[in-house]
Order: structure tokens, then sequence, then C-alpha cells
């Protein structure tokens, strides 16, 4: 690693966690429902109006399974809503290209996608979306999707600090709360910090601008049936283009970026993402988009430690997916300082081509050079993020690995807002059922015993994305239809379904973009990996917490493991990439790995 590589990882994290641990404290008191919360009591008013408008008793608890039913029903209508307004911004207001009505399986795909806080995006957003549809379903999602998350977090946290109780709160008022006083506050701040650095936010109509010389660019033909078209060898038939103007997009970027990144949700206004010099101008927003990415999953740590009363429980759990997330962005920053050993073999002269110069810079904004890029392609990665200011289809075959298996570790590193604490929680009831059985004791974690209920839905949370990711696949590459999207052979083109499909599943949302997603097969398919890798790990949680929560809670004595120490930190970890590896390593090795290999070959 580079020295600036260095100071940029250790800078990044010494401030993370001096951000994050205040706002674990405010987000403690946000999670008891029954209190006001400080500094914000201005606000009460607009909660109890939202309550009495809504006819919801904040007071009244919920069973977990009237909270999953509550909390299905309220995300499947949220999807109606997206489905809808695509479908019909052609007629609505605030249209300023006239775009057309979305097609009913991008529409479906992108409902989906967006309400699972997956937001994997097969449309280009400027060319695709109204600002009606960006600012109204699009970005109310992000808010809502997240708030999710972090209402069945609090949900489980219940589950481990309540005594012989039936109720793991209430699904509105944990909705309502974090929303009014954590994802919005927090957004506002951001946004605004977003349009002093040049982020723009206005509603104007779309700039028309002629070149000062004409452009002549290749692209991949498409067929009547929107498929690419092959000649006979199965490579892509590419038509050259010439333009001599440039349409560039306006609209209301900022609000949507500032809640894009703090609600890990990633879909971008432009299609270039956080690349895009609109979204993301310069080096002091990329830090602060990478800061605002991780800022609430580490947030929540902090507020876990406090609400089940032992604070070294938080910092062990932070602990363990900060040596996760070290490890892996030390490897994909490490791999991407590597020259290209194909420009090398053609004696590239690595001092001063820009694609050489202190590494792989192919696919990369010179604005933010290999350590920004390869620090957010760790960043967003790990936390269920998947906005991108580099082309993960253009790193290292080690540096792609590293990204998709930080996905395939569960979105555990920190992970989505709510949902990478509630999925490494998971993991550490595993984790002491697993101690239990080495030394043949009744696991137990913070004070609950853990039996054979919760190891059923704990075997199914873990369970499911590998079966969503693996299965489907599988059927991408075994069928026409999933094949036709694949614009690259052999391991690489393999590796851009997986990379889909573990993105989809684990609901991150980055692609490798060299596959052709925007089909009725992958629409579908990513659609049903999205929903399922969302709802149904969050059903089986919540089943835990209910269970958890009816039992009452253990003193500690001389035979209960700890589990704020080193060693169940190590124990942690290792269950999480152990698990991965039983999953994911013989798909690994017919992607990554491969390509790897091929690249250093002989030649």
């Amino acid at each position: 690693m580079t020295t600036q590589a260095i100071i940029l990882l250790i800078t990044f994290l010494a401030v993370l966690l001096a951000l994050s641990y205040p706002l674990g404290v405010l987000i403690a008191k946000i999670a008891d429902d029954k209190a006001a919360v400080p500094g914000f009591a201005w606000l009460a008013w607009l909660e109890k109006g939202l309550y009495k408008v809504a006819g919801v008793k904040a007071d009244d608890g919920m069973g977990w399974k009237s909270y999953a039913v509550a909390l299905v029903v309220f995300n499947t209508l949220g999807a109606f809503a997206v489905y809808l307004v695509q479908r019909l911004q052609a007629w609505l207001p605030l249209n300023p290209q006239a775009l057309a009505n979305v097609s009913s399986d991008s529409s479906f795909n992108t409902a989906v996608s967006f309400v699972s806080n997956t937001n994997w995006q097969g449309y280009v957003g400027e060319a695709t979306m109204s600002y009606l549809t960006q600012m109204l379903v699009l970005a109310g999602q992000n808010f809502f999707s997240a708030a999710t998350g972090i209402a069945v977090v609090f949900a489980l946290i219940r589950g481990f600090s309540r005594h012989s109780s039936k109720s793991i709160g209430n699904f509105w008022t944990d909705m309502t709360r974090s929303t009014l006083y954590l994802l919005l506050p927090l957004s506002i701040i951001f946004a605004t910090f977003l349009i002093g650095q040049g982020v723009i936010q206005n509603f104007s109509a779309y700039k028309d601008v002629q070149l000062i010389d004409p452009v002549t660019y290749s692209q991949p033909k498409v067929g009547a049936d929107g498929q690419p078209l092959k000649d006979d060898k199965g490579a892509p038939v590419m038509e050259t283009l010439t333009t001599t103007t440039q349409t560039i997009a306006m609209g209301p970027v900022a609000s949507q970026e500032a809640i894009k990144m703090l609600g890990t949700n990633g879909g971008g206004f432009f299609n270039a993402n956080s690349a895009h010099p609109y979204e993301n101008p310069n080096a002091l927003v990329n830090f602060f988009q990478m800061i605002a990415i991780f800022l609430i999953p580490a947030a929540l740590c902090f507020a876990f430690g406090r609400m089940v009363g032992d604070k070294r429980q938080g910092w062990a759990v932070l602990a363990a997916m900060t040596v996760l997330f070290v490890i892996m962005t030390v490897t994909v920053m490490v791999s991407e300082q590597q020259a290209h050993p194909l420009l090398a073999s053609l004696n590239v002269d690595q001092a001063s081509s820009v694609l050489q110069a202190g590494g792989n810079m192919e696919g990369k904004e010179t604005r933010f050079g290999i350590s920004a890029s390869a620090l957010f392609a760790a960043i967003t990665t790990a936390a269920s993020c998947g906005a991108v200011n580099a082309m993960h289809d253009s790193l290292m075959p080690v540096g792609g690995l590293v990204p998709m298996v930080l996905m395939q570790f569960g979105e555990v590193v920190f992970g989505g807002v709510g949902s990478g604490l509630y999925g490494m929680l998971i993991f550490a009831i595993l984790a002491v059922f697993i101690a239990g059985l080495m030394i043949g004791r009744t696991p137990e974690y913070l004070g609950k015993k853990i039996q054979s209920f919760e190891m059923k839905m704990t075997s199914i949370t873990i369970l499911v994305t590998p079966v969503l990711v693996l299965a489907g696949t599988a059927i991408a590459v075994m069928s026409e239809a999933g094949r036709a999207g694949m614009l690259n052979p052999g391991a690489h083109g393999f590796s851009e379904i997986l990379y889909a499909f573990s993105s989809a599943a684990n609901n991150n949302g980055s692609a490798f973009a060299g596959l052709s997603a925007n089909t009725p097969f992958y629409n579908v398919m990513l659609a049903i990996a999205m929903w399922f890798g969302r709802f149904a790990m969050i059903v089986p949680i919540l089943a835990i917490a209910g269970s958890l929560a009816a039992k009452k809670r253990l003193e500690v004595n001389a035979g209960t493991m700890p589990t704020h120490g080193p060693m169940f930190i190590a124990l942690l970890v290792g269950t999480v990439v152990l698990i991965s590896v039983l999953n994911y390593v013989p798909a690994l090795a017919l992607g990554p790995v491969v390509e790897h290999l091929q690249l250093i070959a002989p030649r």
C-alpha cells in the first residue's frame, strides 16, 4: 500500500469513530419509544400529529407476527406506489424532458429494488426517470426502506433487552421516530453541505450544448427485441455513431444524494452515480460520502451496547466489523495499486501512462485516484449501499473479488442501515451456539438462552441469500435469455452474473456493469432475488426477536461465556468468514479466481 492509502484509511476510520459515537447515543434515545428525544422536543407535536392522522396508538406494543405483517404490508404498498408512478410519469408533472413511461418489467424491478433498500438500477436515470419520479417515490423509498431496516434492528435488540415480554415494540412508532428524528435531520444537514460543494439542486430543463469537436463512439447494436446483437462467434455487434451536441442533465440531485448515502441506498440520480461531477464534485465530497455510508451502521453498534445495558457488547460487534473491513480494504487497495499485467506485457511505460501511473487507473476518476476509488468500492459493498465512484467491472480480478465477497458475507461488515447490525447479531447467535457445542453448555447470548427455535430461524436467515445467489446464477448461465446479456466471455462474464445476483440477493445494488441486465429475464429474476433477500430474512429475524423477548434474562455467572472480549470477536469473525467460504468458494473459483490465474499466467 502507498502512504497515501494508509493515511486515507486511518483518517477515514478516525473520523467515522468520532462522528458515530455521539450519534449512537442519540439513536439509543430514539429507540426508547416511551421517551422524548433530547434536542427534538419541538418536533414532538409533529410525531403525535402523524400518529393521530394515521390512527396509530403509539403506546400499543406488537408481537412479532403483528410487527412482521405491518412491515410487509407497508413495504408491499410502497412497491405498488413506485411501480404506478413510473408507469404514469408521462402524464404527471415535473417531467421537463417529456420522458416516456417506464416499461412494465423495468418498473417492476425498480419498485422492488428501492423498497428492498437495494437500489439496483437497470435504467439510465437521467434518460428514464422524471423529476417527480425521482423525488416522490424513489427518494421517498430511500427514507422508508432505511427506516424499515432500523425498525427491525430495534425490534431484535428489544428481544435481547426485555424480560418475559410479548411485545417487541410498535412498527409504526419505530418507522416514524427513525425517519423524523434521525434520517430527515441528517439528510437536511448533508444535503446543505453537498449544495455548498457544488452538487446541483434545481428543476431546470436539460441543457443542450454544442461540442467543440464532433465525437465518434462505438456501442453494442441492439435488435428490435431489445437484446444485444451478436455475430457468428458470439461477440457483440458494434455500431459507430457521431454526435456534435451533448445534453447536460439537471435536477434536484443533492436532496436525493444525501439520503442515498445516509440510508445506504445507493441509487444514483445519474447513470454514472457518484462518478458524476454533479453528484460527487470533489475529493472532500467523496470523503464525506464514504463517511455518510458507514455513519448510521457504525452508530447503531454504540446504540446496541446502550440498549442492552453493556456498552462493551457494542464495541465487540464494531471491532469484528472493523477487522473484516480493514482486511478486505487493504486487499483491494493493494490489488489496484499493481500495474495491469496485460498492459505491462505490451511495454506500456508505467511512469508516463495515465492508465498505469501508480497502478490500475482503468475505470477510475482521475479526480479521486486509486486509493479513494478502492476505498469507496470496499465501503459501498461492505455497507449494502451500491453507490459507485468507479467502474467495478474494470477492477483487477482480486480487486473485483473483494466487493463480491463483502456482499457474500451477508452485508454484515457494517452493512446496511439496520440490516448490517441485525445480520451480524444473527452471526453472533450462531457463534455462541457453536461455542456452546464445543464446551458442552447451553448457548447464551446477552442473558438469553439460544434454543432450537432460534437456531432454526437463524439457519433460514443465513441460508436464504446463498440459495438465491447460487440458484439465480445457475439459472442465468444455463438459459439462453441469461447468456444473451453477457457481453464478456469466459470467467469474467460468469463473474458479472455472479456479482449481479450477489448484489441483488444481499440488497447491495452495485454491478460489474458489463452485463446487459435491463431485459425481462434479468428484471424479473433479480427482482425475485431482491424481494426474498430482504423479507425472507426480516421475518425470521422478527421471529427470533419475539422468542427472545418472551424469555427471562439470565444473570451472568462463572460459566457464562464472555461476549465482549478478543476471543469472542475472533470467534465472530471466524464464523462470518467460514460460513461465506463454505457457501461461495466453488462459485468464486469459476469466476474471479480463474480470471486472476489467467491474467498472471506466463505468455
